[in-house]
């Protein structure tokens, strides 16, 4: 089912009865399209007065063939600033400086992103304030500036300058529409560049669980456009669907019940060589309040949600079955941040999805593998089609975009983390909700 609300308040009437009435008016958003540019204009830097970014930012944005400002156009396909500098309180007032008279010159669907120093790795008290500080303004702007724009903070380790250019490229395209109001980590290091940024996944192999249908199937096509050899694996009740996905993207079907306490060796058993990527995707809910709940709903939904991915993990990482160099990704749920009324036990599952991120992800860097999530807000769905007109009308206006997302979007951002560029990214959690307004 399409989003009738938001193709009206798009057309000639609706435009007007919208804007009459204050209604939520949700934007037609900038995604991935073949061939398009980083970003939708020339991008205007600004650089903290002492920042250690602003050189490599602007040789990776010429690089990409984007065109860099110092002083300010007519209008800017992103407003890019460089905190790195701001040390105190009192150097706050430079971000200021720069958004105040910028604000509005952003084209929609423009793009803001506010790099600064993580405050655990501050060199004084006042600089790790003034930086915690950021994600407040980026936060703000996010809900601020509305016509599609987002707003991102990114905290770059020292030592993490030549890590920027996956991270850039995710963040100021058309790929990440529905992703704003989020927070992303860069550690230490170079990673390699992929030979080509169109297709960064070529030579990879990914395995996607879930992939019958859905996000999904979404994560698996995009993989397979990034260039990944696709290994599309689901539960043997959904072998016709997950034929059709595997032969979609020219990859492999495999049907493999993952809650079974032989998936691990079975999985182990089917695949030829080591995985460069796998994506936990796989899951279902039983929803009830917790004091309706039956213990069957509570187990299976802890087991394929939580305990799969967990066992899954141990038995490639022990068997030698990811590559130095892997990505590990799960798919969380803002239900697990914010919690959800009647899905106590999703909930669970998914906030123990980030704890499994969060806990595992300095041993496997020490492997190196990187570990991180995405945690999806409301998408366009089978799923969210079939809640009732109320709450599922709720979801899709209580956020920034005042529209649910598409399961492209989750993908996007899951090619993203699984880029060869984002070796430096582990233990994030990164939001793909269109910056809703429940949660943090």
């Amino acid at each position: 089912m399409g989003d009738r609300y938001a193709s009206f308040a798009n057309s000639g009437p609706g435009r007007n009865l919208v804007k009459r009435l204050g209604l939520p008016d949700p934007p037609r958003l900038r995604r991935h399209r073949a061939g398009d540019p980083i970003a939708a204009g020339p991008v205007l830097l600004g650089v903290s007065q002492g920042g250690r970014l602003g050189e490599e930012i602007r040789k990776v944005l010429s690089g990409a063939g984007t065109e860099v400002l110092d002083a300010p156009g007519e209008s800017h396909g992103a407003l890019v600033f460089d905190a790195t500098g701001i040390t105190g309180t009192s150097a706050l007032r430079e971000l200021y400086d720069f958004f105040h008279p910028n604000a509005r010159s952003l084209v929609r669907s423009g793009r803001v992103v506010v790099l600064g120093t993580p405050p655990s790795e501050a060199a004084t008290p006042r600089e790790a304030t003034a930086q915690r500080a950021l994600e407040g303004l980026t936060r703000s702007i996010g809900k601020e500036f509305g016509r599609g724009i987002t707003s991102q903070l990114v905290y770059v380790s020292p030592g993490g300058e030549t890590a920027l250019e996956s991270t850039l490229r995710f963040l100021l395209s058309g790929r990440s529409a529905y992703v704003s109001g989020q927070v992303v980590r860069i550690g230490p290091g170079t990673p390699p560049a992929p030979a080509d940024w169109e297709r960064p996944l070529a030579g990879r192999t990914a395995l996607v669980t879930g992939a019958a249908r859905g996000i999904g199937a979404a994560i698996a096509r995009v993989l397979a456009r990034d260039g990944a050899d696709v290994i599309a694996l689901d539960v043997p009740a959904a072998g016709e669907a997950l034929a059709g996905v595997a032969n979609d993207v020219r990859g492999r079907a495999l049907q493999l019940d993952l809650t079974t306490p032989e998936a691990g060796d079975r999985l182990a058993a089917y695949l030829s060589g080591p995985l460069d990527i796998i994506v936990h995707n796989a899951g279902i809910t039983r929803d009830r309040t917790i004091a309706k709940m039956d213990e069957a709903g509570w187990a299976s939904v802890l087991a394929v949600n939580l305990a799969a991915p967990e066992r899954i993990n141990e038995v490639l990482v022990e068997r030698g079955l990811i590559r130095d160099g892997g990505r590990v990704i799960g798919v969380s749920s803002i239900a697990g941040i914010a919690g959800n009324r009647g899905q106590t036990n999703y909930a669970t599952s998914k906030a123990g999805v980030i704890g499994l991120v969060q806990s595992t992800a300095p041993a496997l860097l020490e492997k190196g593998i990187t570990i991180n999530a995405v945690a999806p807000g409301f998408i366009e769905t089978a799923m969210t089609a079939k809640m009732p007109l109320m709450l599922r009308e709720a979801g899709r206006r209580m956020n920034s975009m005042s529209q649910g997302g598409l399961p492209v979007d989750v993908a996007e951002t899951i090619a993203w983390f699984a880029s060869p560029g984002s070796g430096t990214i582990t233990g994030n959690v990164v939001r793909v909700c269109g910056q809703s307004l429940l949660g943090a």
